[in-house]
Order: structure tokens, then C-alpha cells, then sequence
């Protein structure tokens, strides 16, 4: 007889651990369904912004409105011809500084730079100031 009531108390500890667990195992989902639901809610505002962002950013970006804004603030003038120049007119290439296959390119190009003037191409010899 008292095996049985040892069986009856173990089943009765049994089901009542069982039905905690159950418990704790529902109150963390309900926790979980609430984060779940702050989260969509959190990525909908974010997408919302994020539509309000791209519809000021192509409101901000009309090439008419740019142009306004050009016109009202930018003193420019129209591109004359004479401006416009043919590629013989171009200076010629600047010498390269750093001899093809070196081991060091850094130390090439300041040997170089101490053996004599570097033009920049920007200026010509001719044109400069003294």
C-alpha cells in the first residue's frame, strides 16, 4: 500500500511540475508574441519613414527645381564655342615618375624628382612669371 501512495505522489509531483512548465511555457510565448508585435511595428514606422525619405529625396531632386535654384543663386552664363577645345590643343602628357618594372616606386620617384624639375603640365615653361 504505501507503494502506491509513493506512485500517487510521484505522479501528482509529476503532473504538477508538468503543468508549471506548460505555464512558464505559454507566459513566454505571449512575451514573445508582444516582442514580436513591437518589432513589425517598429519595421513598419521604419519602412514609412523610409517611403517619406524617398519622396522628399526625388522632391529634392527634380532637375527642375535644381535648375531654379541654379538660375536664382549661380551666376553662369552660357557655354560660348571658344571655350570648347580640340585634343591637339592639350598639353603633353607629364613624363611618368616611376620607371616601368621598379622594385621601390616611391624611392624612383624621388630620385627622380631630385635629378631635375618635374613639370606639371598645368603651366608651360614659357608662360611662367619669373
Amino acid at each position: 500500500m504505501t507503494f502506491l501512495r509513493i506512485l500517487n505522489l510521484l505522479v501528482i509531483a509529476v503532473l504538477v511540475s508538468a503543468a508549471a512548465y506548460v505555464y512558464k511555457i505559454k507566459f513566454d510565448s505571449t512575451l514573445e508574441a508582444e516582442r514580436l508585435a513591437k518589432l513589425q511595428l517598429e519595421i513598419r514606422r521604419e519602412r514609412d519613414a523610409t517611403a517619406a525619405l524617398r519622396a522628399e529625396w526625388s522632391r529634392l531632386d527634380n532637375p527642375t527645381r535644381i535648375q531654379a535654384l541654379a538660375g536664382r543663386h549661380l551666376a553662369l552664363k552660357a557655354p560660348d564655342a571658344r571655350q570648347l577645345v580640340g585634343l591637339d590643343n592639350l598639353p603633353p602628357r607629364p613624363p611618368s615618375l616611376v620607371p616601368p618594372g621598379s622594385d621601390d616606386p616611391i624611392g624612383s620617384i624621388i630620385e627622380y624628382i631630385e635629378e631635375q624639375e618635374v613639370p606639371t603640365g598645368s603651366i608651360g615653361a614659357s608662360l611662367r612669371r619669373p
